[in-house]
Parts: C-alpha cells; sequence; structure tokens
C-alpha cells in the first residue's frame, strides 16, 4: 500500500502555555539569559510602556475599521497563536500577560523553543534576534516527527 496521510497518528496532547512558560515562582532552576538568579523572567522582555500603548492603540484602531490586526494576549491557561519570525519586532502575536497593572512581556527564546517542541537540551548560541526569526521559521518538531515516521517506510520505494 502506498503513502497516505490518513497513516499519520499525530499525539492527542493538549498543551497550554503554562506548560511552557519560565514558571517564575523558583521552582525552575534559573535559566541565564533568560531568568534571573530567582528564576524570574529578565525585565528586557517586558514591553516598555510606549510600545504596550502603541500596539493597544494600533488593535483599537483596526479593531474600529473592522480589521483583526492586533496583538495576542495569553496566560498560563491559553493556547498560542502562532510564532512567526517577525517576533523579534515587537512580539505582538504572543504576549504574556502580567496581570492588570503590568506590562506585558515577549516570549524568550528557550520558551519559544519549547513552544515549537524542542526540549530544554537544545543549545540556543545566537542572539535573541537570531533565535526568535529561527523559531519563527522552525517547524513543529513533534509534527515532522510524526511525518517522518509515516514516510520512512515508503522512501525506500521512491528509489525503485
Amino acid at each position: 500500500m502506498g503513502f497516505c496521510w490518513d497513516d499519520l497518528d499525530v499525539p492527542n496532547t493538549q498543551l497550554y502555555m503554562r506548560d511552557i512558560l519560565h514558571p517564575e515562582n523558583g521552582s525552575e532552576q534559573p535559566l541565564e539569559p533568560y531568568t534571573t538568579p530567582k528564576g524570574k523572567v529578565h525585565s528586557k522582555y517586558t514591553l516598555s510602556d510606549k510600545l504596550w500603548q502603541y500596539l493597544q492603540d494600533y488593535s483599537a484602531k483596526h479593531k474600529a475599521k473592522g480589521n483583526g490586526f492586533g496583538f495576542g494576549l495569553v496566560d498560563g491557561d491559553s493556547t498560542a497563536r502562532t510564532l512567526s519570525a517577525r517576533y523579534y519586532k515587537d512580539g505582538s502575536e504572543i504576549l504574556i500577560s502580567r496581570g492588570v497593572k503590568g506590562n506585558p512581556r515577549r516570549l524568550t527564546p528557550r520558551e519559544c523553543a519549547r513552544l515549537m517542541g524542542y526540549d530544554d537540551t537544545y543549545i540556543i548560541p545566537v542572539s535573541d534576534t537570531q533565535a526568535y526569526k529561527q523559531f519563527g521559521n522552525s517547524v513543529v518538531v513533534p509534527v515532522i516527527k510524526a511525518v517522518a515516521k509515516i514516510m520512512k517506510p515508503h522512501i525506500g520505494d521512491l528509489k525503485s
């Protein structure tokens, strides 16, 4: 029998943002350069007042026009929007809520890696900007593994 997409067995695993976010409660070892010695995410990932206001105004302007442009604000119980290579610009696709009184923050590159299915042993040897571009252009590792698994038996047939 030939290759068939119906053979794809994608694991039925529901992950939430809390599964990839740094917990910030001291339960995770500090992960330089992303978290402080106390396990808090470094403040450099928190949006400035100016950027946060710009994103809110931009979203309101487009909402008034009936467009869907805006930002994606998530918390631990949310699922993420798609991570794109432009994430390094303002992080607007996936912003982590810091509560009513706090500006949201971007994902750290480690959280981006987790979102795309890379485990914590994966070394990120590049700048944050390059990491955001790379993970935004990446494929979700567990999905590719599942596709490769159903393709493997048919690759030999192609050589014949």
